[in-house]
């Protein structure tokens, strides 16, 4: 079992890389695999809505960058978390971009664990935490809990490690992402199946 922890942060090793790091090894505890993809510091382009990946064998987006690479290593990985620094009480620019093109047409996301995690000098986590979890159900991920949000505090890393419920919600979250894979793979091997979807219906209200 693997989970991808893709850092939303212009920092490649900042808080954000902390928090993500404490779970990585909570997951590794748990006989989990992690890997940490970091979005990069270069431009992220907004999605278009062209709607070209949706056409293409693989779903993948026409610009080539980082969203490209994620949804590549997205197809070993068994489950998700997404790490943000908070901007202005949301997730950080490049990440909404990001999720905006990593989510967009793409099929193959659904029945895979999901979760955020918002981190923030003072305050603005819960709207961080908020927006990212929106991403999932509209794709058919289950969302991981923990014992409380997903939020954790400090200016840098040595703050971070100061704040210890917020440390403890993240071990939990490590915990609960890993028995839900687990559970999720036990009934795969008992013959259970995900549910069979019905044809897609769309209903445009202004007619």
């Amino acid at each position: 079992m693997k989970v991808l922890l893709i850092n939303g942060s212009p920092h490649p090793r900042g808080t954000t890389f902390a928090a993500l790091g404490v779970v990585a090894e909570e997951l590794g505890r748990e006989g989990v695999e992690t890997e940490l993809f970091h979005i990069g510091t270069e431009p992220i382009r907004g999605c278009m809505a062209c709607p070209v990946c949706a056409k293409k064998e693989k779903n993948r987006c026409r610009y080539q960058d980082t969203v490209n690479q994620a949804l590549d290593r997205m197809e070993g990985a068994d489950g998700v978390i997404f790490g943000t620094p908070v901007h202005y009480a949301a997730a950080s620019g490049a990440l909404t971009s990001f999720m905006d093109r990593f989510f967009y047409g793409q099929s193959g996301l659904a029945y895979k664990p999901a979760a955020a995690v918002a981190v923030a000098r003072r305050g603005g986590n819960i709207g961080a935490f908020d927006q990212i979890n929106r991403y999932f159900p509209i794709s058919g991920m289950p969302i991981v809990p923990s014992q409380y949000w997903n939020i954790v505090f400090g200016m840098n890393p040595e703050e971070l490690q100061k704040d210890e419920e917020g440390l403890q919600i993240l071990r939990t979250l490590a915990k609960n992402m890993a028995w839900m894979l687990r559970c999720i793979e036990a009934g795969r091997l008992a013959g259970i199946t995900p549910p069979q979807p019905e044809p897609r219906l769309r209903t445009n209200f202004i007619r």
